[in-house]
C-alpha cells in the first residue's frame, strides 16, 4: 500500500510522545519531516527517532518536495497561518484541535484548503472512540428515550504543564476552554448527532487580553432541545473525564470516555417502572485514537474520499468555544 508521506510541525513533547509513534504504527502513513523552531534541536530529534527530514519554520518543512501531507501540533495561534502555508504549498493539513483562534481564522482555512485543492480535517480524535460510537448507537436507537440531559466534564492539573502558552490568550486563545472543553463540547455534538444552539458561560477568572480564564463552567442548548454542560478546569489535583447521558427511558455514562488504547466501562441505567433502575456496565475496547485519526486521514487523501471529521466539524465547535469565552448567549448571536 502507498503511505501518505507527513511532516509534523509543532514537533514538542505532545507530537514526540503521543503522535510520531501513532503515525509508526499506521500501515498508510510515514513520518518523513519535523520542525522545531531551533534548529539544532530539530536535527537532533530527527536524528533520535530517525526520521529524513528536519526543519526550524513552517514554510520550509511544506516547500519540500518529499512531503503530502502535515500534522499541525503547535501552538493555537499558529494553525492558521501554518494552515494557509501548507495549503499554499498544495499540502493536505491534520490540524490539532482547537482548529484556530476565531471563527474568522477558521472560515480562512478551510477557504485556503478548498481552493488549493487539499483536504482539511480537525483533530477530534475521540470520534473514533469505539465506546463513544456505543453510546451514540445507544442515543440513536431510542433506547434511552428522549434525552433530557448530557453533560461531559474534563480535568487535570495544568500547573503541571511544560507547555506554558497555555495560560496566555494571545498564544492559546482560551484555557481549559479551547484546550480540553472542545473535547467534551465535539464529544456531546458526536453522540447527540446535534449542534449547539445556545451557551453561556461561567469563567473564573475573567479572561483578560492576555491572560485565560483556568476554569469554566457552560451551559448548552442543542438544537433538538436538550439541555446540556460542560465543567473543564486546569486547576484541580486530578486528571479526570466523564460523560453522561440521561433519557427518559435510561442513561449512559463513562469515566475516562477522552481515553483509548484502554478498556472503557459504559454504565447502563434502563427504567423498570420500578423506583430503582436495572443497572448493567459494558465493557467497551478502544484502540488507540491517534492511529485511527491518522489512518482514516491518510484514507481520504490516498482515496481522494473524505476523513469521517470534515473541516465543517472544526468551525462549528469554534463557534461555540469563541461565544463560551465571552460569556455570551450564542442564541443572541
Amino acid at each position: 500500500m502507498k503511505k501518505v508521506r507527513y511532516g509534523i510541525i509543532g514537533f514538542g513533547g505532545f507530537a514526540e510522545k503521543t503522535i510520531a509513534p501513532a503515525m509508526r504504527l499506521c500501515s498508510n502513513a510515514e513520518l518523513v519531516a519535523i520542525q522545531k523552531r531551533s534548529p539544532e534541536l530539530a536535527r537532533q530529534k530527527a536524528a533520535e527517532f530517525n526520521i529524513p527530514h528536519a526543519f526550524s519554520s513552517a514554510e520550509e518543512l511544506v516547500a519540500h518536495p518529499d512531503v503530502d501531507a502535515v500534522f499541525i501540533v503547535s501552538a493555537n495561534g499558529c494553525h492558521h497561518a501554518e494552515t494557509l502555508a501548507a495549503a499554499g504549498a498544495g499540502k493536505h493539513v491534520l490540524v490539532e484541535k482547537p482548529m484556530a483562534m476565531n471563527v474568522r481564522e477558521a472560515r480562512e482555512m478551510i477557504g485556503a484548503c478548498k481552493s488549493a485543492n487539499v483536504k482539511l480535517m480537525v483533530g477530534h480524535m475521540i470520534r473514533y472512540s469505539t465506546a463513544m460510537r456505543r453510546v451514540r448507537e445507544l442515543v440513536r436507537s431510542g433506547s434511552l428515550g428522549t434525552i433530557t440531559f448530557a453533560r461531559a466534564d474534563f480535568v487535570y492539573d495544568a500547573r503541571l504543564t511544560k507547555r506554558g502558552w497555555l495560560f496566555d490568550r494571545k498564544v492559546a486563545g482560551g484555557g481549559p476552554v479551547f484546550d480540553i472543553g472542545v473535547h467534551c463540547l465535539d464529544t456531546l455534538r458526536f453522540v447527540l448527532d446535534d449542534d449547539v444552539a445556545s451557551v453561556k458561560s461561567h469563567l473564573r477568572p475573567t479572561p483578560t487580553d492576555s491572560i485565560t480564564e483556568s476554569t469554566a463552567g457552560i451551559s448548552l442548548r442543542f438544537g433538538k432541545g436538550t439541555p446540556g454542560s460542560i465543567y473543564c478546569s486546569f486547576e484541580t489535583p486530578v486528571r479526570r473525564s466523564f460523560i453522561e447521558i440521561i433519557g427518559t427511558e435510561g442513561t449512559v455514562s463513562a469515566y475516562d470516555f477522552t481515553l483509548g488504547e484502554r478498556t472503557i466501562t459504559l454504565t447502563i441505567g434502563k427504567r423498570t417502572g420500578e423506583s430503582d433502575p436495572a443497572i448493567h456496565n459494558e465493557e467497551i475496547v478502544v484502540p488507540n485514537l491517534y492511529v485511527e485519526e491518522i489512518t482514516d486521514f491518510s484514507r481520504a487523501i490516498l482515496e481522494n474520499g473524505e476523513p469521517l471529521i470534515a473541516a465543517v466539524v472544526g468551525l462549528e465547535n469554534q463557534r461555540v468555544i469563541d461565544a463560551a469565552m465571552e460569556e455570551t448567549d450564542l442564541s443572541r448571536d
